[in-house]
């Protein structure tokens, strides 16, 4: 199957997006989703998003909603106007998978859709709704962005970072121009680094090792305080510090929970542990992805934030910044994890990361690997103990019971832990690293990365 409907909306190959697919995707969401009669939608930078976004629009026009194409613009600056509107949205994007791909993002008047929403949606796919005796309207709406920039501006103040100089990788993310606008109207001077008019798919959570290197050289020859990026939708960030060194995702959320006073934290069980030893009233283990994450905080009451080991933050009550109030946006985002982090950060973001507990996380993933070759080879390694010792040899032993939370969790003598899973979204097999030392930790990885190839 080229696309696949799941966590994420729907997802896969461009070839298979086709606007008979798209129509019945769009209008089964339209019928049994509150979209309040409206429909927002947004897009990347991909090459095909503009045609799939017309396919959207026309298939929600047919339905006689009314349609506002808010062009291209961020996953969160989108569904941020629509909650504003009290609409729907629809997002054209495949996020950090590469460009021969392509997906929607489902959004109702409550946010991000949940997985009931998806059984609902799959229950309907096929149905053909009846004609409205007139199609609906069409708008624009070109100040979206411009909404989602002042939301930031607003909340942290004009000087909040006078005098940091802070690189933007924009290659190709869609938020690009916004981050950039907003880090100017904070007092910062930026350094532009690395536009591309091709689409680049950067991966938050498991940054290559040629970007990595370029990331250092942009820092060291820019005399830079932190250089900052997204993914392809600019809902996931990037920070690096000022020695070039990228600070996890799962970081940027523990520092951004404890500057807004958070008391209940829901986030993947991939995410740092250290989360558990910084006094929050509670931490919510959740399965992988953005849905699991918002069901444990909807359970949650009071001060609850969410965010995910790709750095996502959603904030799920009314806030203040440093100098005026957040309200709430239950999405990932990447802007308020990156510019918390600056702000907290301003006697050095090294300094800053240095005083969270001292657990050391790491990702990668192997890529071209379908689930029907990964799933049978977890389940194997899940059920046969000495499969997976022999897996194992030369990883380490493990010392107590699997984690099955959300794939295959292994914990080793010495404490540290491997964790792989296949991807929701992409033909990938995730692979999640945990130890006390870096070095440790980078080592554990490319020795497990190696162990996985081998075992295909």
């Amino acid at each position: 199957m080229t696309v696949k409907f799941g966590t994420s909306g729907l997802r896969g190959l461009v070839t298979g997006m086709t606007p008979d697919l798209i129509t019945a995707h769009v209008q089964s969401f339209l019928t049994v989703c509150d979209t309040g009669g409206i429909l927002c939608v947004g897009q990347d930078l991909r090459p095909s998003s503009p045609r799939i976004a017309g396919d959207v629009m026309a298939a929600a026009r047919a339905m006689g909603v009314c349609v506002i194409d808010c062009g291209a613009l961020p996953t969160p600056a989108l569904a941020l106007a629509a909650q504003g509107r009290g609409a729907g949205a629809v997002m054209v994007t495949g996020s950090h998978i590469p460009a021969d791909r392509n997906g929607l993002k489902f959004y109702t008047t409550q946010g991000e859709i949940t997985k009931a929403d998806e059984a609902a949606i799959l229950q309907h796919l096929g149905e053909t709704p009846s004609p409205p005796a007139t199609p609906g309207t069409l708008e624009t709406d070109t100040t979206a962005t411009q909404a989602y920039v002042a939301r930031y501006v607003s909340a942290f103040g004009a000087a909040a970072l006078s005098g940091r100089r802070i690189g933007v990788y924009t290659h190709s993310a869609v938020g690009r121009d916004d981050l950039m606008q907003i880090l100017n109207g904070l007092g910062a001077e930026v350094v532009e680094l690395g536009r591309s008019a091709h689409f680049i798919p950067v991966d938050t959570e498991a940054v290559d090792p040629d970007t990595r290197a370029q990331i250092v050289a942009w820092v060291q020859a820019h005399g830079l305080d932190a250089l900052v990026s997204t993914d392809g939708d600019s809902d996931r960030p990037l920070l690096a510090d000022e020695t070039g060194r990228v600070v996890p995702g799962d970081i940027l959320g523990q520092i951004t929970a404890q500057a807004l006073a958070a008391e209940v934290i829901a986030t993947p069980i991939s995410s740092n542990s250290g989360v558990t030893q910084k006094g929050f009233k509670e931490v919510k283990l959740t399965q992988i992805g953005s849905p699991y994450v918002i069901a444990a905080m909807e359970e949650a009451q009071g001060r609850v934030i969410g965010y995910e080991a790709n750095g996502g933050f959603l904030l799920g009550f009314d806030a203040m910044g440093p100098a005026g109030p957040l309200p709430a946006l239950v999405t990932r985002d990447c802007t308020l994890p990156i510019l918390m982090t600056l702000y907290a950060g301003r006697d050095g973001i090294a300094a800053r990361v240095a005083q969270e507990p001292p657990v050391v996380t790491v990702a990668d993933r192997l890529q071209n690997v379908e689930q029907d070759k990964s799933r049978p080879l977890l389940a194997k390694w899940q059920n046969d103990p000495t499969a997976r010792a022999a897996f194992l040899a030369g990883l380490g032993k493990e010392e107590k019971a699997m984690d099955l939370t959300d794939g295959l969790r292994m914990t080793l003598t010495d404490g540290d832990i491997i964790h792989i899973r296949p991807s929701g979204n992409a033909p990938e097999l995730r692979v999640y690293i945990e130890t006390n030392d870096a070095s440790a930790a980078q080592t554990l990885l490319a020795s497990t990365l190696a162990a996985l190839k081998h075992a295909f």
